[in-house]
């Protein structure tokens, strides 16, 4: 009542309290009883805000790119800000007027300028692909920045999330990229291609040496048999020969026994004959009835035979001849006992 406010603030709230033009209080989280006609209330906030951020820049090639980002930062030195820019809140805790728009442009302003030399020293492509290095020089610009300094901000971080070209050049970009993916593809199935061919190439080349191989081995298995065959050949030959010389020797050796038996034979017979001729010569010019009486046999059928042979040659000088059959009986019997 009668203008007699109370006011209480968090403590991430820097509060500056002014009696007629002279700062009376001041800190974090106050609270406190104030006569509104006399009192201003300053309250600026200490906590870290998340700043986004896009602009549009050109590049060297006179392409337009828009960069898109966000900048992290706290206000460090409260009270030289509240001297820059109005922070001040009604009885309700409200700002009267709110310069946190004004302080957020200043910001952005400073990190579109730390980025406009960078960016139009770069050509579009080189642009969209330098993110790391657009970051650093917002984050140095804005640092750096003699206007942040005297705001009393302090930034704690930089992030640059986008670099975008206009959507003409996308395109085209896309249609370039894509072109040249379709190019990078068609050779990498070309080189595919020329690989399996290759490859091919080799398994055919590697089956016909082979091939060739087996053949050179059938070749030289076939070589080698046909040298055992006429070795083989060869020594039957051999053996056949030595076989054949063999029975001509041995049928020369018969030959020769042959011949040396018949010689020996011929000798043995001549000198048989020649004892015969040689025993038989003196019994030569003898008659056979002197022959047979130098044999002086007494055996009385061998004189009886002898007597008839007589006869039978003066057989034209006798008349009658009378042989008793006793006689002849005794003849045939003994002649039949001797062939039994």
């Amino acid at each position: 009542m009668f203008g007699v406010k109370y006011i209480k603030f968090d403590s991430m709230t820097y509060v500056i309290k002014s009696k007629n033009g002279t700062v009376s209080k001041e800190g974090r989280g106050l609270s406190f009883f104030y006569f509104s006609p006399t009192t201003s209330i300053a309250a600026v906030p200490i906590g870290s805000n998340d700043l986004p951020f896009i602009f549009s820049e050109t590049t060297r090639d006179y392409q337009t790119v828009s960069i898109q980002g966000q900048i992290t930062y706290k206000i460090g030195n409260p009270k030289q800000l509240a001297e820059l820019l109005d922070f001040t809140v009604n009885e309700k805790g409200g700002y009267k007027k709110d310069d946190t728009e004004k302080l957020n442009q200043r910001i952005i302003s400073e990190a579109q300028t730390a980025t406009s030399s960078f960016i139009h020293g770069l050509g579009l492509k080189e642009s969209i692909r330098s993110a790391k290095s657009i970051e650093a020089k917002v984050s140095e610009g804005v640092r750096d920045s003699q206007a942040i300094s005297m705001l009393g901000i302090e930034i704690l971080g930089v992030n640059v999330l986008a670099i975008r070209a206009t959507p003409e050049m996308e395109r085209a970009l896309e249609t370039e990229t894509r072109e040249k993916l379709q190019q990078e593809a068609d050779q990498a199935i070309y080189e595919r291609r020329n690989f399996a061919v290759e490859q091919e190439r080799k398994i055919k080349e590697s089956e016909l040496n082979t091939e060739i191989a087996v053949e050179e081995k059938k070749k030289q298995i076939s070589e080698k048999k046909m040298e055992a065959q006429i070795q083989q050949a060869e020594n039957d030959r051999k053996l056949r020969e030595m076989k054949v010389q063999a029975d001509i020797s041995v049928e020369n050796q018969r030959k020769g026994l042959i011949e040396q038996k018949t010689a020996n034979e011929r000798k043995e017979a001549e000198t048989r004959g020649y004892v015969l001729e040689t025993t038989l010569k003196p019994y030569k010019e003898l008659d056979w009835k002197t022959l047979m009486a130098l044999t002086n046999k007494d055996d009385a059928k061998f004189n009886i035979a002898l007597a008839f042979r007589q006869l039978a040659e003066n057989a034209d000088k006798i008349g009658n001849l009378n042989i008793s059959p006793d006689l002849l009986e005794t003849l045939l019997t003994d002649r039949k006992e001797s062939k039994k």
